[in-house]
């Protein structure tokens, strides 16, 4: 409490020490909690097809809103953090997550599982996860690398404990009463945000920002008011919401970047596409082994297979990959991670049998530990510092746009053809192709801009050909220690 009074007379900063540890603590636990609770929802798809007399694609449909307004919830969650702080909306999160799940075990149908657990628990954690993650970039400067690394354990201690508690309590008092107890333990994101208190920086630089934003604002209200007795004030009213409306969207979803750098036009369009693919086996594979006979022990134990393997590859692969080795080429281990994920798909093809399905969670957590560490590395590549947060905006819409309707479309098909196997056909199609999609288009994008950056070089100095292409490489290196601050906002 006192590192917050120095920060304020410029003595100390709370940055990198003392309190930033528990802050970090409780991200890991945010985390957790947030981006590892979908998980958990395969362990219950049989008893609530019972339960509701559902199809697959009518079951799947409320954990695919789920995983979708928790990534497309970005930019809303980005407004509210700036008009309200990361610890009131880590709160308002744990509030709605809470709230959620209470109220999804008093649900008499599956439609309205889709409002409770599927869109009020999965805004909720969308607000807590998004909030937890921005907060580490306040109280962490030195060690901001590290922390972000650590905090992305919590996703796979997630993964590992949400489906064994979930099966335990299944087992043991129905799924209604566990959904009651799962609200309570959300609530735990209240605690974890409160612990989140704000730093008042000693330059006030914060404050200092803020003001040329609401210039254009302050400048739009002081001509309504010069207006009010003209005839035609209604429609500079109209006019001024409608020139907010635009700098919003221009501010958090960028279609300008998308429009004119191709880069970014081809990872969010492939990385679009692969997400159709991506949450299948999250939803269906519990319900796929327990059809083919595995015990339900058993099943629910593959996705903590997953996590718990997560737990050491997923820090390494993000922290391996930021060397300056791999400036410029992320791309490429990306593309070869997804294409991974798409192949292991295959052994699930093969056999259903348990020691089967244990291979196929460790060639899967691999692969997931690469796409998880990658996918915002690549996107500081491709999109300049200055409007990443925009494009990172566009780009979650557009990727929980295809996470919802993934699942149920692929849910639809094994209900007319009473065939599992689908499952992983679909989920192996969508990420083979997005994979040599982004492979082989940056491959040409590169060579293109190659050609242009040759041709150029030799037409201002041809005697410096050689100098001026290899030139262009500390550029990329200079982007590189950013990049590695991103690794975990998956």
């Amino acid at each position: 409490m006192s590192q917050g009074e120095a920060a304020g007379h410029g003595t100390a900063k709370p940055q990198d020490r003392g309190w930033a540890w528990m802050v970090l603590l409780a991200a890991v636990l945010l985390q957790g909690l947030t981006l590892g609770f979908p998980c958990c929802i395969g362990v219950f798809f049989t008893d609530l097809q019972h339960e509701f007399q559902a199809s697959n694609s009518q079951t799947s449909w409320f954990p695919s809103i789920m995983v979708a307004v928790l990534h497309g919830g970005g930019p809303l969650c980005s407004i509210l953090v700036k008009r309200f702080g990361c610890r009131f909306v880590v709160m308002l999160g744990g509030l709605l997550s809470g709230l959620g799940m209470v109220s999804s075990s008093f649900c008499k149908s599956i439609s309205q599982l889709y409002l409770t657990a599927g869109l009020i628990t999965g805004l909720g954690s969308c607000f807590s996860f998004q909030a937890g993650v921005t907060v580490l970039g306040y109280y962490f400067v030195r060690w901001q690398t590290l922390a972000n690394a650590v905090a992305s354990t919590g996703v796979s201690l997630g993964f590992t404990v949400w489906p064994l508690l979930s099966q335990y309590l299944l087992d043991e008092m129905g799924w209604r009463n566990t959904f009651l107890i799962f609200g309570g333990i959300l609530l735990n994101c209240c605690v974890c945000g409160a612990i989140m208190r704000p730093i008042q920086l000693a330059s006030g630089s914060l404050s200092q920002s803020a003001k040329p934003e609401e210039e254009p604002g302050n400048r739009a209200q002081e001509a309504q008011l010069s207006n009010e007795a003209s005839p035609h004030h209604p429609m500079l009213q109209q006019h001024t919401r409608r020139t907010k409306c635009f700098q919003v969207l221009q501010k958090y979803l960028a279609f300008d970047i998308f429009c004119q750098n191709k880069g970014y036009q081809i990872y969010t369009i492939g990385v679009t596409w692969m997400m159709m693919g991506f949450a299948l086996p999250h939803v269906y594979l519990v319900p796929y082994a327990i059809h083919n006979g595995v015990e339900e022990h058993k099943a629910a134990l593959l996705i903590s297979i997953i996590g718990f393997i997560n737990i050491f590859i997923r820090p390494l692969t993000g922290l391996l990959s930021g060397h300056r080795v791999f400036t410029g080429r992320r791309i490429y281990l990306f593309s070869l991670a997804v294409l991974l994920y798409g192949l292991s798909n295959f052994i699930c093809v093969i056999s259903a049998e348990f020691s089967v399905l244990i291979l196929y969670c460790v060639i899967l957590s691999i692969a997931m530990s690469g796409i998880g560490a990658l996918t915002f590395q690549v996107l500081m590549d491709v999109v300049e510092m200055d409007r990443f947060s925009s494009a990172l905006g566009l780009f979650t819409i557009l990727e929980s746009i295809t996470l919802l309707i993934g699942p149920p479309l692929t849910g639809l098909l094994v209900d007319v053809t009473s065939d599992f196997h689908y499952v992983f056909y679909n989920s192996s199609f969508f990420l083979i192709s997005a994979a040599l999609f982004m492979g082989l288009s940056f491959c040409a994008l590169e060579k293109k801009n190659k050609l242009r950056e040759a041709s150029k070089a030799h037409l201002d100095n041809p005697s410096r050909y050689q100098y001026s292409e290899t030139s262009t490489e500390p550029k990329a290196e200079n982007q590189s220690p950013p990049a590695v601050e991103y690794i975990t906002s998956v």
